[in-house]
């Protein structure tokens, strides 16, 4: 049977929008009713960031919306208690789980990968996780509850690594648009970056493809587009939220902004 994720990119080729949020912001209880309105209004993935104090690949936007999550009272146990009926009300949404591998294995990572299936997680996204370590460590475990890994791909990456992350997951693949932290803008060229789209198109992988950093409206989804299943979108987001008296309302607007 296959996992959310596959059914998702086999119904819809292309132009899928897969949208962040940070669990816990902008209030403590606005986790639920965003990821309702996100799947309602048109994301075809939906990535929930689990809050952490020492984000490495995330911008000040993110950086800023962890902090006041984390005031809030957003921990993970806060988090699977909040998802814990969530497949009763977006059954078919693929939901991921984007973080950073400290909290997760202070949390236990097989307890934790047992509590994230039981919430209805699909996938999990863990920029710092290694791949070696995925490969003897984790993997099985992240295979016993139906787990997805995702994993980065940079400009740098080089071919067989990208091949053998390519044999590692049957999700998608994260192609980071260029250098720097989510919600900047690329200092690549655009000759370079479509370049490295292309290069990475071009090399026959068996997973889906989507870009991330620095898409954050309608202009950038659909250029990604171009070279990619789709894109993902963060920051933007998240500046979408920030002091709205209705946070669902924003992020519908938001969406219909990018995807109309």
């Amino acid at each position: 049977m296959q996992n959310r994720i596959a059914q998702t990119f086999a119904k819809k080729q292309n132009r899928l929008l897969n949208i962040y949020f940070t669990a816990g912001y902008p209030t403590l209880d606005a986790t639920v009713p965003l990821l309702e309105t996100l799947a309602a209004s048109g994301a075809d993935l939906i990535e929930i960031g689990m809050p952490f104090s020492d984000p490495l690949a995330d911008g000040p936007v993110i950086q800023q919306s962890s902090t006041v999550a984390l005031q809030n009272g957003m921990n993970l146990y806060v988090l699977f208690e909040q998802l814990k009926d969530i497949r009763q009300r977006v059954p078919e949404t693929p939901i991921l789980l984007m973080g950073y591998l400290n909290p997760v294995l202070q949390f236990g990572i097989e307890k934790f990968c047992e509590q994230a299936a039981a919430a209805g997680a699909d996938g999990l996204i863990l920029p710092d996780m290694p791949l070696v370590e995925y490969e003897e460590e984790y993997k099985e475990i992240f295979q016993r509850y139906g787990l997805q890994p995702v994993f980065l791909i940079t400009p740098q990456t080089a071919p067989e690594r990208i091949r053998r992350i390519d044999a590692l997951t049957d999700s998608f693949l994260y192609l980071v648009s260029g250098p720097g932290t989510t919600g900047g803008g690329t200092t690549q060229d655009s000759d370079t970056q479509e370049a490295y789209f292309k290069r990475v198109a071009e090399m026959g992988l068996r997973n889906p493809r989507l870009i991330g950093f620095g898409i954050g409206d309608k202009k950038s989804f659909d250029r990604a587009c171009e070279y990619a299943n789709g894109a993902i979108i963060g920051s933007a987001l998240i500046r979408s939220l920030e002091g709205a008296t209705d946070a669902p309302a924003a992020a519908k607007a938001f969406v219909s902004s990018v995807l109309n």
